[in-house]
Order: C-alpha cells, then sequence, then structure tokens
C-alpha cells in the first residue's frame, strides 16, 4: 500500500498576475504611507534611480515595482497628471 508521500502530487503554478502600472503605483504608495514614509519622496527616488531600497518590502511592493519599467511609471503619472488638466 503507498502512502500519500509515495504518490505524485500535482500542482499548478499560475502565471504572475499582470498589473496595471496604476494599480501598481497606488498599491507602492499605501505600503509606504503604511510604513510612515513619505510616498512621492521615495517613488520620486526609485524612479531617478533605479535604487529599489527607495521602496520597501513590505506588502510585496518592492517586488510589485520591479514588474514594469521606469519609464512606464513616469508614462503612468504624467498621464494622470494631464488627464486633470
Amino acid at each position: 500500500m503507498l502512502s500519500n508521500q509515495d504518490e505524485t502530487m500535482k500542482f499548478k503554478v499560475d502565471k504572475d498576475k499582470v498589473y496595471k502600472p496604476s494599480e501598481i503605483l497606488i498599491t507602492v504608495y499605501r505600503a509606504l504611507l503604511e510604513k510612515g514614509y513619505n510616498p512621492i519622496n521615495q517613488i520620486v527616488g526609485y524612479i531617478l534611480s533605479g535604487d529599489p531600497t527607495y521602496i520597501t518590502s513590505y506588502n510585496n511592493a518592492r517586488s510589485l515595482i520591479r514588474k514594469i519599467e521606469r519609464d512606464e511609471l513616469l508614462e503612468e503619472l504624467v498621464k494622470a497628471y494631464v488627464e486633470d488638466i
């Protein structure tokens, strides 16, 4: 008789969820705010330098922000600003 340990187990790994840049910015902003950082300064520092340590790892924010290019983040910010005009 085979135990559960001897049976082949199948598992499915879902592909990474595709996030829109706006979703990432909002999530990162909230994580930085919750940790007591100035989110605007931290995000600007990240965009200008590319240094991921500007972004907290809290709530997976650092991993999330690295899923998209910095120029995409900048584009999203400019687009949001101009749309308000």
